[in-house]
């Protein structure tokens, strides 16, 4: 049976292209809103993080009504870190929006979700958006899309797929670039008409395969998914079962029942089939888990989540400065809360070490872990992290595997030959490059993932802002050798104080510095990158002597050159192997692991 009344659709899409943009809209016209409501811009992007970085961290459900038929949203993320929200939310829904700027064109994000939307058999409308820009190309993106169906093997059915121009930031979409611009109808039309109605079976037993997992500080756990079969009410009794855990069977009431409904979630006694409901009441539920009657327990197959490839070390700050700042510094502090970021993060892993301070984090990408960071941070924990390393893996021969990933590089042709050679030093291999004839090229690379941590920052000093890098897993290959990160040494604090003009003077000379005056130091801090490859110790507390003679140019104010004020990616990527990013709610300071010089000195010696 159908069930014409809902439509269930995920808005896939390169990271900037436009889709939160695109569901405020379809929010907004669909009358979610009253008319004198004031509404934020992107009120999808619901996090702190989310707004500043104005990327889409976690996937949100929404839902709007047309003309009585209400259709579920799913706006997901467009970075490859969170590639595993996109994975997952697929399985609830019956089609998809994909997203292309109108200038942009397709992306390398946008056929790694698109490929994965393809291989589930979903149908797809294409959005081409920003057609107002200045430098809109429609039709040619629209060959773009095109052979990016036929490069994915897309069927016949995709292929014939309907396409809609939009500008989400005016508010409109046409079926054909001549038509006036009025209003969102032809999108919503679209979406009525090429998107399949759910189907199920409401007289079978009860299926619900919980696809996401929200968490709420006073109901604890709700599990996200759609009704395929039967029907869900409060107070049910229902089996939850996993297709990956053929032996869990585990009974479950459902204590509270929600539909979405614009930007809330709605009490209901009773969904039937088609349905996107949240439940809560059940502690243990997570991802993959099917909920069903007990006279059927049978789960929904389940693609595993893709396994994270870098880790970090979070441990407790034994810095000199340590507690100082923060508001939670203990182990037992930071281990519930990393344990408790697993409840809604399941691309993320924790492990316990030998040592009870310290904790193993792996991850999708760098950027998957310095949200957690920065979310940490913000939340008042006060600790300390390693640099990030690659996790590898070995085959049946007992050859080394490391995580490889593509790289798609946009930059001017100026500064292509220098960016060749740099991802070269990185073991990067050039597979294709191709010149537009505007002065811009695009460089395509297989790179081992090591190659790229740190390396964002010196791409941007390298293009001079312009140039654009974006990756994506690729998958295991051979190990590729060492690569040498950074060429420059530290600039290391000699002994506790406050730093002090006259001693900042003096070490300027030697290199960058990251610290000001009147700032607090500690021995074995690092305070700036040496302009050489060795690490060198100096004392920023060093007052100038004083004698009773008074020279002309001795009293003149000594000039000091701005500190370089890192980020926490820059500080991140800064960190060499044998150093330690310390992150307090007010302050991040790189130290050495070992602070002592001389045992740090005798570490060196046995390293080598």
């Amino acid at each position: 049976m159908k069930r014409e009344d809902i439509r269930n659709i995920a808005i896939i899409a390169h990271v900037d292209h436009g889709k939160t943009t695109l569901v405020d809209e379809l929010l907004k016209q669909s009358g979610v809103f009253r008319a004198n409501q004031a509404v934020a811009e992107r009120v999808m992007d619901s996090g702190d993080i989310e707004r500043e970085r104005g990327i889409t961290i976690l996937s949100k459900n929404t839902a709007v009504t047309y003309k009585d038929i209400k259709i579920n949203i799913i706006d997901t993320p467009g970075h490859a870190d969170f590639g595993g929200e996109v994975e997952r939310v697929l399985k609830m829904v019956n089609g998809v929006i994909l997203v292309v700027d109108a200038f942009e064109g397709s992306m390398p994000q946008t056929k790694f979700v698109l490929r994965k939307a393809l291989e589930l058999e979903l149908p797809v409308i294409v959005c081409i958006n920003k057609i107002d820009r200045p430098e809109a190309r429609p039709t040619e993106v629209i060959d773009e899309v095109l052979e990016l169906l036929m490069d994915l093997d897309a069927s016949d059915a995709q292929l014939d797929c309907p396409f809609v121009f939009a500008s989400a930031r005016d508010g409109y979409a046409l079926l054909n670039l001549e038509d006036e611009p009025k209003d969102m109808t032809p999108l919503f039309d679209t979406i009525v008409n090429a998107i399949p109605a759910p189907e199920g079976d409401p007289e079978a037993g009860t299926q619900v395969l919980i696809s996401t997992i929200d968490y709420n500080e006073y109901v604890g756990r709700i599990g996200v998914g759609k009704v395929d079969n039967g029907s869900i009410r409060v107070n049910q009794e229902m089996v939850m079962v996993n297709h990956h855990a053929p032996d869990q069977c585990k009974k479950v009431k459902i204590s509270k029942l929600y539909e979405f409904d614009g930007l809330n979630k709605v009490d209901v006694t009773e969904s039937g089939i088609g349905s996107i409901v949240a439940i809560s009441g059940i502690a243990d539920i997570h991802i993959g888990d099917t909920l069903c009657s007990p006279d059927q327990p049978k789960p929904i197959p389940f693609q595993k989540i893709s396994e994270p490839t870098i880790a970090m070390h979070f441990l407790v700050n034994d810095s000199p400065l340590a507690g100082k700042e923060g508001k939670y510094v203990t182990s037992r502090h930071l281990r519930d809360r990393l344990f408790r970021e697993l409840n809604t993060d399941v691309s993320l892993r924790v492990e316990e070490t030998e040592t009870t301070e310290c904790f193993k984090v792996s991850g999708r990408g760098e950027l998957h872990l310095s949200v957690l960071i920065e979310n940490m941070r913000r939340e008042g924990y006060e600790f300390a992290v390693s640099k990030a390393e690659v996790l590898y893996r070995t085959d049946e021969k007992g050859h080394k595997l490391e995580p490889m990933e593509r790289a798609y590089i946009d930059v001017d042709d100026e500064y292509s030959g220098n960016v060749i050679q740099k991802l070269g030093e990185r073991k990067g291999e050039l597979l294709n490059m191709n010149s537009n004839g505007s002065g811009s090229t695009r460089l395509e690379f297989l790179i081992p993932a090591r190659g790229l941590i740190g390396y964002r920052g010196e791409f941007l000093t390298d293009t001079k802002g312009t140039g654009v890098l974006n990756t994506i897993f690729e998958g295991y290959g051979p190990y590729k050798g060492d690569i040498q990160y950074r060429k420059q040494g530290s600039l290391i604090a000699f002994e506790a104080g406050d730093a002090i003009t006259y001693g900042l003077f003096n070490a300027q000379e030697r290199g960058a510095l990251f610290i000001g005056p009147g700032e607090k130091v500690y021995a074995g801090m690092v305070i700036g990158q040496n302009g050489k490859t060795e690490d060198i110790e100096l004392n920023v507390c060093k007052t100038k002597k004083l004698t009773n003679t008074r020279s002309s140019s001795a009293d003149e104010a000594l000039k000091l050159t701005p500190p370089r004020v890192l980020s926490l990616e820059q500080c991140l990527e800064f960190i060499d192997t044998d150093e330690l990013l310390e992150i307090t709610p007010k302050s991040l300071r790189i130290r050495k692991k070992i602070l002592d010089p001389t045992l740090r000195k005798r570490a060196a010696m046995n390293h080598k």
